[in-house]
């Protein structure tokens, strides 16, 4: 049938009563994630996937998500922001610190794109971000690293000095001191957030200098790999790392951001999304301590587990002074506790840290 004859047919239909309205199906949400890692990292990256495929999951045919893997922080992350607005994402979400300046300059091209930033701190209307307190876990994981250390050293694996990694330092440190004031730690700097050789490297350094508990804040499994070799213990980082347990990860901390990723395509579904910044932690699930493995003692494990319930209460801040600056000056008063702001730009280690924070 030709064109011709096919729109005259069409012309009669409603005329003798036979037709029944015909709709566009309703195209689905596009929604774009860009990695700094490989999916695969075991970590950081991973759970951010993870993430990705609880939205398709939750609303089925409605979405339509994709990811690109692996980007550098910099110019190939402005590549990788606009391929997904030029695709037609209409949501997307960047999911490392130094996306920060590629997603406000994207953005600012591509007014009609949503975009979520994790863990950064700039915004625009259409720019939101989003963080969780990592802090908040890394205080358990240093009460039991405390609890746990026979040589009384530990050491923490530094991706970058920027102020969500500080924060977990000086965390993991007050806790350990907590339950044993004769700890000591020691900092090593990656300067990556995923690069296993670096890594394995930080970590082998660390216990030449008689480390026997590691915690990170890198995404890699390497420093575990190289823990297990040297019979120390560490944690897994950002996943559960459970590959590794019942030793050398003993326990872990998980970010799950399922439950906002959801939440935030759901708002752009039904036309309530709006530019805000969320910060939330073990009370909002976006923080979760892993398995207590039976390499640790029960005591303390019960003692990591009550910490934990008061900070998700309220009852109970990690950054509760007394507190000094590394430099003996006092920063928080006796019950004073550190506001959002203070945490945010967090630049100096607390008293007791011999370490320097690169300039």
């Amino acid at each position: 049938m030709n064109r011709r004859k096919l729109m005259a047919s069409l012309a009669v239909i409603p005329a003798i009563g036979l037709a029944t309205p015909v709709f566009a199906q309703e195209e689905p949400l596009k929604v774009g994630f860009i990695y700094v890692g490989p999916v695969g990292d075991g970590g950081w990256t991973y759970q951010h996937d993870l993430g990705r495929q609880a939205i398709e999951e939750e609303f089925g045919d409605r979405v339509e998500t994709t990811f690109i893997e692996s980007v550098p922080e910099g110019a190939d992350a402005e590549r990788a922001l606009s391929q997904l607005a030029l695709a037609g994402n209409e949501l997307i979400f960047a999911t490392s610190f130094g996306f920060m300046d590629p997603v406000i300059n994207v953005a600012a091209k591509f007014p009609d794109v949503k975009f979520e930033h994790a863990t950064g701190y700039k915004r625009a209307e259409n720019v939101a971000t989003y963080d969780a307190r990592f802090y908040e876990g890394r205080a358990v994981m240093g009460t039991i690293a405390g609890r746990m250390t026979e040589s009384n050293k530990i050491g923490y694996i530094g991706s970058f000095p920027i102020p969500e990694v500080i924060q977990g330092i000086n965390s993991s440190f007050i806790h350990a001191r907590k339950v044993n004031p004769d700890v000591e730690m020691k900092v090593v700097w990656a300067y990556s957030w995923f690069d296993p050789a670096k890594e394995a490297d930080a970590a082998s350094a660390l216990i030449a200098e008689g480390v026997d508990v590691i915690l990170q804040h890198t995404d890699s499994t390497a420093p575990l790999a190289k823990a297990q070799e040297a019979g120390a213990i560490g944690f897994g980082q950002a996943s559960d790392m459970s590959n590794f347990a019942p030793s050398p990860r003993v326990s872990s901390i998980i970010d799950n951001w399922a439950p906002y990723y959801i939440e935030r395509v759901g708002q752009v579904l039904d036309g309530t999304w709006e530019s805000k910044g969320t910060w939330a932690g073990i009370a909002g699930g976006e923080v979760e301590i892993g398995e207590i493995t039976e390499a640790v003692p029960a005591e303390v494990k019960e003692e990591a587990l009550a910490l934990k319930d008061s900070i998700a209460s309220g009852e109970y801040h990690p950054f509760t002074g007394p507190l000094n600056r590394q430099d003996g000056s006092e920063w928080l008063a006796e019950g004073q506790v550190a506001t959002d702001e203070e945490l945010s730009g967090m630049n100096f280690f607390v008293e007791g840290i011999t370490a320097k924070i690169p300039e």
